[in-house]
């Protein structure tokens, strides 16, 4: 096997990038999510340390000075952030580290992981994705609009990644995914800029 390599993975809410992620995830093992830090509550059935790692704005805050993290953001009041420990913990246990990310993180990620292969998700088109916010049933109209919105923000930068792949098909967007996997770069030119303060 080659050695392991780093595959951002960014998509608008609903496009089904979480589905195609865990699908991927379920039939290789050749491939870890890294886990991200969050300072928002846990959630009901989400696990501690495999969902997210949760801690409080104190100690994230404190990982942001130490420069602990390769990408962070803050969201509606709470702090999300890729740790560079998550990472390296994949790629030195020999396995691909896929990053959940959205385009800002994506940018600082490649800025540090110049090798890092970044694939964008899309949806069929914005009245699909429309129809599948609203399908959930989950949100208000008001919420709905600013997903759209931020949705809007998010696809306006898909040009940024080395690959667009349209999930009209999942079986399809899948296999694209898996093919994208197999051929990952050897992570043997990545360097973290940890002096470069770059956050």
């Amino acid at each position: 096997m080659h050695n392991p390599g780093i595959l951002i993975l960014s998509a608008p809410s609903g496009a089904g990038k979480t589905s195609l992620a865990r699908s991927l995830l379920a039939a290789r093992e050749d491939a870890g999510l890294t886990i991200s830090h969050t300072t928002r509550p846990q959630r009901p059935g989400e696990t501690a340390g495999k969902d997210y790692h949760f801690v409080d704005h104190a100690v994230f805050e404190d990982m942001i000075l130490r420069d602990l993290f390769v990408e962070y953001a803050e969201v509606f009041g709470n702090y999300y952030g890729t740790s560079i420990a998550s990472i390296e913990a994949e790629l030195n246990a020999g396995r691909n580290a896929i990053l959940d990310i959205d385009w800002q993180g994506a940018r600082k990620v490649r800025s540090q992981y110049p090798s890092a292969y970044s694939v964008f998700i899309m949806p069929p088109s914005r009245e699909a994705l429309e129809q599948r916010l609203r399908g959930r049933g989950q949100d208000s109209e008001g919420v709905i609009e600013r997903r759209m919105q931020a949705a809007d923000s998010e696809m306006s930068h898909r040009n940024e990644y080395h690959r667009i792949i349209v999930n009209d098909d999942f079986h399809r967007a899948l296999r694209e995914l898996n093919d994208v996997l197999d051929n990952l770069e050897s992570a043997a030119t990545y360097k973290v800029a940890n002096d470069s303060g770059a956050n």
